[in-house]
């Protein structure tokens, strides 16, 4: 603990005995000058200077104890003005001599100050009456100094155990945030390892199939020039056909209703745009909205382009219903179609909570993209009763270390 940390009254402690025995010296050498009065009065600020911090040995203690009476005696009997100096000792007494001990050190300081001051003709009662007043005085006082000490030193404790806690805590953010970046790092990898599995899969069962189908026709044109005209339309159509798909997978490398738009209006063009293919569609926005990092907004574009082009592709459904709620800490993309529906499979997922483990490569897409913001998907659906999605993400401010 460093000076400043230190409490003023024990900063006062340290000089307040020495002032104590300093000014009564002062006045009655400057009022009749007596060179014992001065010897004692060196000699006692050598000892309290010398001894008093000198170390923690109890018998070192009684020692100085025993010499500061010895001294304070000696003075008080040359001038009563030295038992003021009593008063500095009380203090020192309650400072260096632990429990009742000090009680006692407090007895034998008041039987030297009643006992060495000059008599004016006091009898034995008054003197008795003059030391039970003296000790009820001290006792009191050392009441209140110890009370002070204890109530110093638990406030010194409680100060040190704040800094462990703040240093642990410290500590421990840094090595949270250390994780989190590690963990970001390792869901990014995964990501773009998930993003080119799908691409795969996608061009492997579209437009990889489609350019199959166009050789075939080809070669079946060829063995057979009477069927020529009739193969051509039919690459021709398969050749649109795949021209759109990677079209379509290009498109979704990057959201695009995010440039030139914020998320809210991103994704009701979104909507809107998938709506006049035939099938309305409704977007409702509740909850406050709140600004998220890219990565969120993004994720829940693409989980919307996904289950809207699931829904085109097998829910054969009337009409489409999409809300984005702002919750206190999540974000949630709900999409209800009322299509034809499936019956999903029940599965266990960590921690023994069920969870909807459905079939479908874009379902297993979607579920992979918010694991890497932690968050979730639920599916509900059943025959001919529609389908229900949740997309659940933390919300994640744009000025977060989150990477994307």
């Amino acid at each position: 603990m460093n000076d400043a940390e230190v409490p003023a009254w024990e900063r006062a402690l340290a000089v307040l005995p020495s002032l104590f025995l300093l000014l009564p010296a002062t006045f009655a050498l400057l009022d009749n000058w007596r060179p014992s009065v001065f010897l004692l009065s060196l000699a006692a600020l050598v000892w309290m200077a010398v001894l008093f911090r000198a170390g923690h040995r109890l018998l070192l203690r009684f020692v100085y104890l025993a010499g500061m009476l010895v001294l304070l005696g000696f003075l008080v009997h040359a001038d009563s003005l030295f038992s003021v100096t009593g008063v500095g000792l009380f203090l020192q007494v309650f400072t260096l001599l632990p429990g009742r001990t000090a009680y006692a050190g407090v007895a034998a300081t008041c039987a030297v100050l009643v006992l060495a001051r000059p008599r004016s003709g006091e009898g034995v009662g008054d003197l008795i009456v003059s030391f039970l007043i003296a000790v009820l005085i001290a006792s009191a006082t050392g009441l209140l100094f110890t009370a002070i000490s204890n109530q110093s030193e638990q406030r010194r404790q409680l100060i040190a155990e704040l800094r462990r806690t703040t240093t642990e805590l410290a500590a421990l953010a840094e090595q949270n945030a250390e994780l989190q970046a590690r963990l970001l790092t390792s869901a990014r990898e995964a990501g773009v390892l998930g993003e080119r599995q799908r691409m795969a899969r996608e061009i492997h069962d579209t437009i990889a199939q489609g350019l199959t189908g166009i050789v075939t026709q080809t070669e079946a044109a060829e063995d057979d020039p009477t069927t020529s005209r009739a193969r051509l339309s039919t690459i021709g159509g398969l050749a649109r056909q795949s021209l759109a798909e990677a079209r379509r997978s290009i498109h979704a490398l990057r959201p695009g209703p995010l440039q030139d738009s914020d998320f809210a209006a991103a994704l009701e063009k979104l909507v809107a745009d998938w709506s006049a293919g035939g099938v309305p569609a409704t977007l409702t926005v509740t909850g406050e909205p709140v600004a998220l990092h890219t990565e969120v907004e993004s994720t829940l574009i693409r989980v919307a382009q996904e289950a809207l082009t699931n829904i085109t592709k097998h829910a054969d459904a009337r009409q489409v219903v999409v809300t984005l709620s702002y919750l206190d800490d999540v974000v949630a993309l709900d999409l209800h179609d009322d299509g034809q529906g499936f019956v999903p499979a029940p599965a266990e997922r960590g921690g023994g909570r069920p969870e909807w483990a459905v079939g479908g490569f874009g379902l297993l897409v979607m579920r992979q993209r918010l694991a890497r913001l932690a968050g979730s998907l639920v599916v509900e659906s059943g025959s001919d009763r529609g389908t229900a999605i949740s997309a659940t993400v933390p919300v994640i401010p744009p000025n977060s270390g989150a990477s994307e």
